[in-house]
């Protein structure tokens, strides 16, 4: 099931957010029971978000249970998508 911001965009790694105000990064997100990066996230907290804040905490994984409520994480844009042929 895809995690979302509370704003309905679906969160991707790569997204550009603002945590605390602050600039930041989606550095991965914890939700497919097949990617072995992430299955430590999976099994210990149901899946979430690690988020890439310099400027806060260095990193901050925000479980997906608390995302619904979680009002310092907010939706900038996405990741620049490769240039198309």
């Amino acid at each position: 099931m895809p995690l979302k911001y509370q704003s309905g965009e679906e969160i991707k790694t790569g997204d550009r957010v603002l945590f605390h105000r602050e600039p930041a990064e989606v550095e991965f997100v914890a939700n497919d029971p097949d990617d072995p990066a992430t299955d430590w996230y999976l099994s210990q907290f149901e899946g979430g978000v690690m988020i890439a804040d310099p400027r806060v905490s260095g990193h901050t994984f925000i479980p997906a249970s608390h995302l619904d409520e979680y009002e310092d994480l907010e939706f900038v844009s996405r990741a620049d998508a490769p240039p198309q042929r």
